[in-house]
């Protein structure tokens, strides 16, 4: 997105610093992800992205969890909608559900529903299944299941499609393309297929 030339600024909500510039960029740094200074005249954000999540492990707590997988998450689109986004995409995970019987996918789950009653005008949330691709720390439990899912690959379309481990990198560039386009949907649910079909009409 920095080298789109329609694109005038991206702002950067992160709780660390960045480790690359660039002149577009502006990055607001804080540990709780909160926004404390706004210009007037600072351009108007109208497209956002929130990709913000952790793991039980990484938390080490379920209430730790459920800080940053729903609180934050929550917190974020709600400063992003008062700073002028009318557009929003949002990473969940495949099985989301409020009703789930994981703490995780429920944390997710209430999440999309209280996006969905902050009434952007589109919201796109991705779905993806295993995620590949960098992180500062690797899960090792994912790594294991990617291996396996690996050989099994060959047995897996239809429903079992949307298992098949994707980049992360080609969930972000699914929910650029979704996000950017004229689509009337309120709001959209893209799984693991979805975003492989995006990313072959579009590249």
């Amino acid at each position: 997105m920095l080298e789109a030339e329609p694109i005038e600024k991206i702002y950067a909500l992160s709780r660390k610093p960045l480790p690359f510039f660039h002149s577009k960029l502006v990055t607001i740094q804080h540990p709780e992800l909160q926004v404390h200074e706004w210009e007037s005249d600072d351009v108007q954000p109208k497209y956002g992205f929130i990709c913000l999540g952790t793991t039980l492990k990484q938390a080490g707590s379920k209430p730790a969890l459920e800080h940053v997988d729903y609180e934050l998450v929550c917190q974020v689109a709600q400063e992003m909608k008062l700073l002028g986004v009318t557009h929003l995409a949002v990473v969940s995970s495949l099985g989301a559900s409020t009703r789930s019987f994981s703490h995780y996918l429920r944390c997710k789950g209430r999440m999309e529903l209280a996006l969905e009653r902050l009434n952007f005008e589109r919201l796109v949330i991705a779905h993806p299944g295993p995620l590949k691709g960098l992180r500062e720390s690797p899960r090792k439990d994912e790594a294991v299941l990617q291996a396996v899912l690996r050989v099994v690959k060959p047995v897996m379309f239809g429903p079992l499609a949307n298992f098949v481990p994707i980049d992360a990198e080609d969930v972000a560039k699914a929910m650029q393309y979704s996000l950017f386009s004229h689509a009337t949907k309120k709001v959209e649910i893209l799984d693991t297929v979805s975003m492989k079909a995006l990313l072959n009409k579009y590249q």
